[in-house]
Formats: structure tokens, sequence, C-alpha cells
């Protein structure tokens, strides 16, 4: 399974570069409730539609998983990992759903490039 950052999500609905390849990702794709949360404010940011964009991401069938207690853990505990690479608490949360279903994280963020994580793959897309 593919977990997608906001950013990649971003990318792919205003068709940035890096579209393409995100596009490859969305069969059985998932993002957290965290996550979704940030793309629709980075939506509206953007002058989008926030319910469109909902709207889309429910079309593309991409799942989205409550982020629960366990996740928080996980996601505090990411943060000894990853500050030094700037992540925010929305990027652990999408690298915390990676670890717990073993899946691959597609991100456009090249910051996330050189984290290593157990059982968790990481792709970055090429902007």
């Amino acid at each position: 399974m593919n977990v997608l950052d906001a950013s990649a999500v971003i990318a792919f609905v205003d068709r940035e570069e890096g579209a393409q390849e995100v596009a490859r990702y969305l069969d059985n794709a998932l993002i957290s409730t965290v996550n979704l949360a940030e793309i629709l404010q980075k939506a509206d940011h953007r002058g989008m539609s926030a319910s469109s964009v909902q709207t889309l991401l429910e079309k593309l069938e991409i799942g989205v998983v409550p982020f629960d207690s366990d996740m928080a853990l996980r996601t505090a505990e990411l943060w000894n990992v990853t500050h030094h690479k700037g992540l925010s608490l929305a990027d652990r949360a999408c690298l915390a759903l990676t670890e717990a279903i073993g899946g691959v994280a597609v991100t456009t963020d090249t910051g996330w490039s050189g984290i290593e994580l157990d059982g968790a793959a990481i792709h970055v897309v090429k902007r």
C-alpha cells in the first residue's frame, strides 16, 4: 500500500511538476486524517475549493485512516529520527501510518531523503 503525504496529493490535484509520477501511486493509496486536514487547508490557501478536493479524493478512492493514539505515540517518537530533516507533525503522521501498514510513503518533499524506517519505504517524487 502507498501512503500519500500532503505534498504529493497537492502536486497531483494542482497539476504541479511530478503529478504524473504521483498518479502511479494512487491505486490502493491511503492518507491519515491529519494529512487530509493539511491537504484541505493547503487547497483552500491556494484558492481551490476544499470540498471539491475532498470529493476528488473520494472519487479516486484514496482511503482515509483515522489518527489514533497509537499513531500519535509513533508520530511523537519519530521526532527523534526526523527533526534534523525539518519534518512537520503531519509529515511524521504520514510516516507513522506508513510504518503501521508496512507500506511506501510518497512525498515531493526532498527533506525526507535518507530517512530510514523499519518495515516501510519512502519514495520522493522528483519535481
